[in-house]
């Protein structure tokens, strides 16, 4: 696989920085603009103090990532609140540990936009860009965010694995996949650790979209995911961006 250009690289860039603000402009779902803007009124006690975000949340990352996540959306009073994907609130807490001990960020913590923390050839995004009620969006609601993921995989000419956090999200990575020309040899169901190859047919590229449980609270008080489950998801990501995807 030849390595993009360096004038191809900038236009990325560029390309994930417009899409960037195209996002948090977005008004296709008025009624989670109106639910985003009334919880940032509101705020949670513990929060009365803070600035909330309360607008739709743009991706976060490496623009030359290899590794590219999926979460379902932001938390109402995590991200919502702080502006950046996985940020404020537990499920941040368990995803940013990992990526830290991975190699893919600088550091263990995310607080708020602006703390120092910055990833390495990852790049985290969503399947919908704001806060939904009980985290739970509707169908219609992820059909009008589809088209942001489709640019962000068009735009990241890099990637080599897309990690799906939870079932929402990996089903999102999995229809832009297929919506940007991939074929995969069977539809991938899912589980923690599953994985499945994706083939783009007009030229051949390869890219593997890799299943984890979410770090959700859900999830991680339970033990249905533990930190070296998540771990070893994190492994495998390493070892596919370094040997298999790419001959």
């Amino acid at each position: 696989m030849n390595a993009p250009r360096v004038g191809e690289r900038r236009g990325k860039a560029s390309a994930l920085q417009s899409l960037e603000k195209r996002v948090v402009a977005c008004e296709r779902c008025p009624e989670l603009r109106a639910y985003c803007a009334e919880v940032a009124r509101v705020k949670k006690r513990e929060y009365r103090d803070a600035e909330y975000w309360g607008r739709p949340v743009p991706a976060f990352g490496d623009p030359r990532a290899r590794l590219v996540l999926v979460g379902l959306a932001p938390g109402a009073h995590g991200s919502n609140r702080t502006g950046r994907p996985f940020t404020g609130d537990a499920s941040g807490l368990w995803l940013y540990r990992a990526l830290f001990r991975a190699g893919f960020a600088n550091r263990a913590e995310s607080t708020a936009r602006g703390d120092g923390l910055e990833l390495r050839d990852a790049l985290i995004t969503a399947a919908v860009r704001c806060a939904p009620p009980g985290n739970k969006p509707t169908p219609q609601q992820l059909r009008n965010c589809a088209p942001y993921l489709d640019e962000e995989f068009s735009a990241l000419a890099t990637v080599r694995v897309v990690l799906g956090l939870g079932a929402i999200g990996t089903r999102a990575a999995y229809d832009a996949l297929l919506r940007g020309g991939y074929v995969f040899s069977e539809r991938p169901a899912f589980a923690h650790g599953a994985e499945a190859q994706a083939v783009r047919e007009s030229d051949g590229r390869k890219i593997v979209l890799l299943a984890s449980y979410h770090p959700s609270r859900q999830n991680t008080n339970t033990g249905v995911l533990t930190e070296p489950m998540f771990d070893a998801i994190f492994r495998r990501a390493v070892e596919l961006i370094g040997v298999t995807v790419c001959p």
